[in-house]
C-alpha cells in the first residue's frame, strides 16, 4: 500500500496523492493510504464506508463545520507522475488531479492532522466516485447510510476555485428532445418522413436562445442551454424515423428542478421532451454567520459557481456551503492540468487562520 506522510508540506503531500492513481472506480489504494494516516490520530473519530472516509473532532464546540473533498479523478492521459514546472517565473505542480482536486484534499489532510483543538468542531470527508454518475457518488451513499455525518452549520467543498470563494452553484439538467418520422428507402425519400430534418427547428431555437444572468443573494449566475449530442440515422440508404437532440440546461439556483424542467419544455413546445437527469443548484448561503466569518478570515471576494458541485448536497440538507480550493477550474480535466504552488499555500493559510483562531 502506498504511504502518505501528513508531516510533509501541503505541496509535497499533493505530489504524493497525485502519484497514487485513483481514477473513478479505482480509489481503494488512495483511500487505504488516507485511512491509515487519519485512523491513528487520537483527536479524530474515524468512520469508513467503502472508499469514503469521515474523520470528526468531538470537542463539544457550539458549531460544526464540514469540509469535504473527492479523491477520484477523470482518466489519466500521460499526466502521471506529477512534475514541477515554471511558467513566467511562477512554480506549478503539473499532473492529473493537481487541480481537480487533490491539492484541496492535501490541504484538508494536513489540517486534519494538525488542528487538534480547532475553534469549531470539524467533520472532514474524503469521498469516492465524484467524477461519474451521481448514484455512485460516495456522498450519495453516505447520505443514505449515515445522514447524521452531514450535520453542520457551514460546509466547505475543496473544489478548485483559484483560491477564491465560490458560493453555491448552478443547477444541471439534461433532456432529450425527440422528433419522429417514417422510414423509407432514400431513393424514394418522398415515401417517408425524415426525422433528422424535423430537428432543424430545435437547433434554431437553441441558436436563438438568450441565456439569463440571474442575481441570487448578491452573486450573478450565468445560465446556459446547449445541444450536447445528436442521435439519428439507421443506414446510409434509409430515411430515419427518429432523431434525438440531447440538451443541457445550466440554471441559476433561484430555480428549483420543477421550474427548470418546465422552462425547457416551454423552449421546446411542440416537441417531445424527456428529462433524463437533473440536479438542483445551491443558493450561496453567504449570509450565514460562519460564512461571514470565513470570508473575513480568508479575505476573499465571493463569486458564483457556474458548474454543479456537491455543495448542492449540503444545501439540500439545510447546510450553507461554498467552494474553496486551489487550482484554476478551467484546467480541471485538462491534459495540462497544473496548480500554482502559491495557491496551495494560500488556501492552507486561509483555512488554518480561520479554524485555529479562538
Amino acid at each position: 500500500m502506498p504511504a502518505l506522510d501528513l508531516s510533509l508540506s501541503s505541496v509535497e503531500l499533493t505530489r504524493l496523492i497525485c502519484d497514487i492513481p485513483s481514477v473513478s472506480g479505482d480509489e481503494k489504494s488512495l483511500a487505504d493510504a488516507i485511512f491509515a494516516e487519519v485512523s491513528v490520530l487520537n483527536h479524530l473519530e474515524v468512520y469508513r464506508d467503502g472508499d469514503t472516509i469521515v474523520a470528526r473532532t468531538n470537542l463539544g464546540r457550539a458549531q460544526r463545520v464540514v469540509i469535504a473533498g473527492h479523491i477520484d479523478t477523470v482518466p489519466i492521459n500521460g499526466n502521471v507522475p506529477t512534475r514541477s514546472l515554471e511558467i513566467d517565473g511562477e512554480p506549478f505542480l503539473w499532473g492529473r488531479g493537481t487541480v481537480d482536486m487533490k491539492a484541496g484534499v492535501a490541504v484538508q489532510l494536513k489540517l486534519a492532522a494538525e488542528l487538534v483543538a480547532p475553534r469549531v468542531d470539524i467533520t472532514w470527508m474524503w469521498y469516492d466516485h465524484e467524477e461519474v454518475d451521481a448514484d455512485l457518488n460516495g456522498l450519495t451513499r453516505l447520505a443514505r447510510t449515515r445522514p447524521d455525518l452531514f450535520a453542520g452549520d457551514f460546509a466547505i467543498l475543496g473544489e478548485p476555485s483559484n483560491g477564491e470563494v465560490e458560493g453555491g452553484c448552478n443547477g444541471n439538467l439534461r433532456a432529450i428532445v425527440r422528433t419522429h418520422g417514417v422510414r423509407a428507402h432514400s431513393a424514394r425519400s418522398w415515401i417517408g418522413e425524415n426525422a433528422i430534418h424535423k430537428a432543424a427547428p430545435i437547433l434554431t431555437r437553441l441558436a436563438e436562445y438568450e441565456p439569463r444572468d440571474v442575481a441570487v443573494e448578491g452573486l450573478v449566475y450565468r445560465e446556459g442551454l446547449n445541444a450536447v449530442r445528436i442521435n439519428g440515422g439507421i443506414a446510409g440508404n434509409v430515411i430515419p424515423d427518429l432523431c434525438e437532440v440531447e440538451v443541457n440546461y445550466r440554471f441559476a439556483p433561484s430555480r428549483d428542478l420543477a421550474e427548470a424542467a418546465e422552462h425547457v419544455r416551454e423552449v421546446f413546445a411542440g416537441f417531445e421532451v424527456d428529462v433524463v437527469d437533473a440536479a438542483a443548484g445551491a443558493r450561496p448561503g453567504l449570509d450565514a454567520p460562519l460564512a461571514q466569518e470565513f470570508l473575513a478570515a480568508v479575505g476573499a471576494e465571493p463569486r458564483p459557481k457556474y458548474g454543479w458541485t456537491d455543495v448542492a448536497r449540503f444545501s439540500a440538507l439545510g447546510v450553507p456551503a461554498v467552494n474553496y480550493g486551489p487550482g484554476d477550474p478551467h484546467l480541471a480535466h485538462h491534459d495540462e492540468e497544473r496548480v500554482p504552488l502559491q495557491q496551495i499555500d494560500a488556501v492552507e493559510r486561509g483555512l488554518r487562520a480561520w479554524l485555529a483562531t479562538s
